[in-house]
């Protein structure tokens, strides 16, 4: 197949309500299309606001690598017969990132866009646009030569009707997708990469009157990520339960409503609930029965858990088929007797696919029936079975807690397994802060009386243990006057312990005394006022029971002041990715300011990662967090293909939050891999909210990037559809104005150590207690989606974090480049001008800041054009993933503390002191510069000082007589002189400050 066969086809179908024009209520339209430097033209339509043309036109498309940058753009004019000219009815754009292959392609109406701000147009435009390589398909014929040659309009245009039966005759057509040359080589391809997903190829089957294919993915390239293109997102163009999205809007072919569930493809479900039979027939000997429910469609089966010694069984559960895997036309629901050596036959019920009704929310729940069990011959037997069958979708309320056939695992399909599959929402519980301050002690009492204690106060919630500084007090009253932090869940169902311990010898200590206090009797505050101290009886260590240390008191006190602060935000994830910036307490929450809701349809080219019946697979989930709410998909077993389909929905207080999705392999089934039953990481997406327009829908193609010992790798890809909606458009602009975090963080404020530290055992909390529900969110899964690792060492990440400084920095030394380039006269006319603008502004000092913030409005004009049109993704040029050393890898994924050998632990130490050494003396260098500055005053050199001061009198009296305009353009005019009247040698204020002392002379 040669490039040069590679053409974009255009049907323009028809226009409908169209603007009239013409004076007469009507307007004769015709259609204009341009791209890539070519134009062609349909036939006018005389008197029609509602025209239908049918015409069809084809484009070259000379470099299939840059097609996706190209624009494909259709104006409606109203052809003026009088003088020959024309009036704008319209327009419509489409980025070369929507066009797909024949066989994808639809007919779309495109509402019409306005030229400029004073525009007036309305109607919409209904095209079809595709890429083709058929050979036998020639150009069509552009405008001005069609003029020239006065040939019939008709005759130039091809029918659309005729080019289907044309297609239909080729049986397949093949056309690459070329990426672009200079772009950088793809690193580190993974086996995945031979999977026809990742083939940048793309098919145009025969044409077939069929429901639309699943849609092509079409790659995004960003003009500030030069990393691989398989490594860059990449845009769709899925139809949804809303209709078809293109460029961010729904597109509706039917002019249906949409569903609760239009983020995600419509997927049908066979429903079968199994509630309860009655009167089953005695089986065994003893005249017992022990029966379960086993549901069979085809290949697929379900199974209840048996009840022991009961014929009127109650099970409640319900089974979900998928429709499209189901290649059988009978449903049995067959009642069974539980047995030791063989189960025996019951009785069972068949349904015909054909009859069973369909079920769509928000009709009312389908009222189970009871149908009476037939023997295998089909004839009626004792006993019923109370069921209920339809056939409905993902919006089904019973669809979370089903039986899914896609998730259903050959290995084990007890009732245990299945619990560890299902889709699950879990809510992490409210988290506060505990203020514990330790004030003093009162008539502490000693085993040895003869000496005075080294006492201090340690406390305990949980896990959490925190001690305060030892006082070797004078007498039996130390004082400490600590505070002490940690970190509660709501329920409390720990308590908060502190003992007073006295150092009686190194390494060992003594208990005086100990106190317990519930958390649930503890005061909450949600502000800064000052919480009323309180005495506590020290409780004898000796005695164990409660109820006994309530009794026996001693002379002992602890003075202390606790409290819940619910005025913070418990930050339980890394600050650069939170969710969720609320405080604890709800009455200083604030009204939401949209909704966001994520689609998570499905993902490919997932890499093996376990080994089933010796051939690679998975069991992949899928897991969201936003706030306080998690949730987890169902688990898809034994496919790298999966489908999930499920939409959820979170409330939005904030724009400045992060949604985090993250793909995991299921390890809790059949036998346990190498990694132990750890849940394996495949990889996650970060979504932040303030880069997402309200009301557009963004439907792409994530890579998975996970980086790994061996390097940066790509598991795959995730497609997830996003949405945010702006509920109150003021208030959304008003956060902008607000405090990132609470009041209390910046009126009582936390040291770097202690947040690091709360927001260790945040992470623990929140972990322990979604591994609590059923299935349980595991702890690894917890700790990935919080980034609870970032903040640990890495040369890799120091490497990023100083080449992103750098590129801030950029534009600040590409003006210092271009003013050196002004000052040396290297284009004498751009010098010249800027001469005469800095006179100006030094003349007119009043224009400096408005000339400074229009320049500024006019660039963010400017830069509207060329706005990012999708959000930001994990960019491993950014990251230092590249060409990362296997070595710093290693060290990156080492574990805290170190597990290395001492060798390799001795070569990074060095390594790390001679990266420091180097921070050092920078460090030291801008300190030497700070030092000079304050010497110019310190008569640390005298005859420097009394150089400046005599050079600041003169300066005063010159500049009180001098109008300051006029220094100023001397200044300038100095600054900018012609490179004739320069030295290479430094200037004079350059060399005396540079001869100034430092402290340098007084470092060891």
């Amino acid at each position: 197949m040669t490039v040069g066969n590679l053409k974009l086809g255009v049907d323009i179908v028809s226009a409908h309500n169209l603007l009239p024009k013409d004076g007469q209520g009507s307007s004769s339209a015709f259609v204009e299309l341009c791209f890539d430097g070519q134009r062609y033209r349909t036939t006018i339509k005389e008197k029609d606001l509602n025209p239908v043309w049918n015409e069809s036109f084809y484009f070259n498309i000379s470099d299939p690598s840059i097609l996706h940058s190209l624009t494909l753009d259709g104006y409606i004019y109203n052809n003026i017969k009088a003088t020959q000219a024309r009036s704008f009815l319209g327009k419509v754009s489409i980025n070369g990132t929507s066009f797909v292959p024949y066989s994808d392609a639809v007919v779309l109406h495109y509402p019409l866009e306005k030229r400029g701000i004073f525009s007036r147009v309305r109607g919409e435009l209904g095209l079809k646009v595709y890429i083709t390589d058929d050979p036998s398909i020639k150009s069509s014929i552009p405008v001005s030569t069609a003029e020239e040659t006065q040939v019939n309009p008709e005759s130039v245009h091809i029918p659309a009707s005729n080019t289907v039966s044309h297609v239909k005759a080729e049986t397949r057509h093949t056309f690459h997708h070329l990426p672009n040359p200079n772009s950088s080589q793809q690193q580190h391809r993974s086996p995945a990469a031979a999977l026809p997903h990742h083939v940048t190829k793309y098919r145009v089957d025969e044409m077939k009157a069929a429901e639309p294919q699943p849609p092509k993915l079409v790659r995004m390239y960003s003009a500030s990520s030069a990393q691989p293109v398989d490594y860059a997102l990449k845009e769709t163009s899925p139809f949804l339960g809303g209709g078809r999205v293109v460029g961010g809007r729904v597109v509706r072919t039917d002019r249906t409503a949409a569903g609760t569930y239009d983020l995600v493809e419509k997927m049908h479900f066979l429903f079968v609930r199994v509630v309860k039979a009655r009167e089953l027939p005695a089986m065994d000997v003893t005249g017992s029965l022990d029966p379960y429910v086993e549901v069979k469609i085809g290949n697929y089966k379900g199974v209840t858990k048996h009840i022991e010694k009961q014929q009127n069984p109650v099970w409640n559960v319900v089974f979900a088929f998928s429709k499209e895997r189901m290649q059988a036309s009978v449903l049995e629901v067959v009642v069974k007797d539980k047995d030791l050596v063989k189960d025996d036959f019951v009785g069972f019920v068949r349904f015909d696919l054909n009859e069973i009704p369909m079920r769509v929310p928000p009709d009312s729940p389908l009222a189970p029936e009871w149908y009476r069990l037939e023997d295998k011959k089909g004839e009626k037997i004792k006993g019923e079975l109370m069921l209920a069958v339809w056939i409905g979708t993902q919006a089904d309320e019973a669809f979370p807690d089903a039986w899914h056939s896609d998730a259903a695992t050959p290995i084990d399909s007890t009732a245990a397994a299945s619990s560890l599959i299902r889709s699950k929402v879990y809510h992490a519980p409210r988290l506060w802060y505990v203020r514990v301050n330790v004030v003093e002690a009162q008539d502490l009492v000693l085993t040895e009386k003869s000496r005075f204690p080294d006492a201090y106060v340690k406390a305990q919630i949980g896990n959490q243990v925190m001690r305060t500084k030892p006082v070797q007090a004078r007498n039996f009253n130390p004082l400490w006057n600590e505070d002490l932090y940690f970190v509660a869940a709501e329920p409390f169902e720990d308590h908060l312990i502190l003992t007073v311990e006295d150092r009686v010898a190194p390494g060992k200590d003594e208990i005086i005394g100990r106190i317990i206090i519930p958390l649930s009797m503890v005061e909450k505050r949600a502000d800064d006022r000052i919480i009323h101290s309180r005495w506590f009886n020290l409780e004898k260590p000796v005695v164990v029971d409660i109820d006994q240390l309530k009794k026996d008191k001693f002379s002992s006190k602890l003075h202390l002041r606790v409290c819940l602060d619910g005025g913070y935000h418990v930050l339980d994830e890394s600050t650069h990715y939170s969710s969720d910036l609320r405080p604890t307490a709800k009455q200083l929450w604030k009204p939401p300011i949209g909704i966001l809701e994520l689609g998570i349809l499905n993902a490919v080219g997932l890499h093996p990662m376990k080994t089933r019946d010796g051939k690679g697979t998975s069991d992949t989930y899928c897991v969201a967090k936003y706030g306080h709410k998690w949730v987890r998909t169902r688990t898809i077993v034994d496919n790298l293909f999966p489908k999930y389909n499920e939409q959820y929905t979170w409330e939005v207080f904030d724009p400045a939050t992060v949604l985090t999705v993250g793909v995991f392999d299921n390890s809790q089934l059949g036998d346990k891999g190498s990694n132990g039953n750890k849940d394996v990481k495949i990889g996650k997406v970060r979504i932040r909210i303030s880069t997402l327009e309200t009301g557009r829908i963004y439907t792409h193609s994530y890579p998975l990037l996970v980086l790994h010992p061996s390097g940066v790798k790509k598991m795959g890809e995730i497609h997830l559809a996003i949405r945010f909606t702006c509920i109150s458009f003021v208030n959304m602009l008003y956060m902008y104005s607000l405090p990132l975090l609470p009041k209390m963080h910046y009126v009582r404020p936390f040291t770097v150590m202690q947040l690091d530290m709360l927001r260790h055992q945040a992470v623990n909390i929140v972990a322990a207690r979604l591994g609590r529900a059923e299935p349980p969110l595991r702890k690894e899964v917890v700790e990935y989606m919080s980034d609870v690792d970032s903040h640990l060492w890495s040369m890799r990440r120091s490497k990023a974090n100083f080449f992103r400084l750098m590129s801030v920095f950029s534009g600040l030394f590409a003006v210092g480049k271009w003013f050196g380039d002004i000052c040396m006269w290297k284009n004498p006319v751009t010098t010249v001008l800027v001469h005469l603008l800095f006179l100006m502004l030094a003349f007119f000092p009043e224009l400096i800041l408005p000339t400074i913030f229009l320049y500024m409005f006019l660039i963010g004009i400017w830069n509207f054009r060329y706005r990012p049109r999708y959000p930001p993704h994990m960019n491993t040029k950014i990251s230092q993933a590249e060409a990362v050393h296997p070595d710093e890898l290693d060290e990156e994924f080492d574990t805290f503390p170190t597990s290395r050998n001492p060798d390799l632990v001795r070569m990074r130490y060095d390594r790390l002191r001679s990266v420091a050494g180097r921070i050092q003396t920078v460090v030291g260098d801008i300190a030497t510069q700070g030092e000079r500055v304050q010497s110019l005053l310190s008569w640390r050199d005298p005859r420097a000082t009394a150089l400046f001061i005599t050079f600041c009198l003169i300066a005063a009296v010159v500049l009180y007589v001098t109008p300051f305009q006029v220094i100023l353009a001397l200044a300038g005019i100095y600054m900018m002189r012609h490179p004739r009247f320069r030295y290479r040698l430094p200037s004079v204020p350059i060399n005396f400050f540079r001869r100034l002392p430092a402290r340098s002379d007084s470092m060891l």
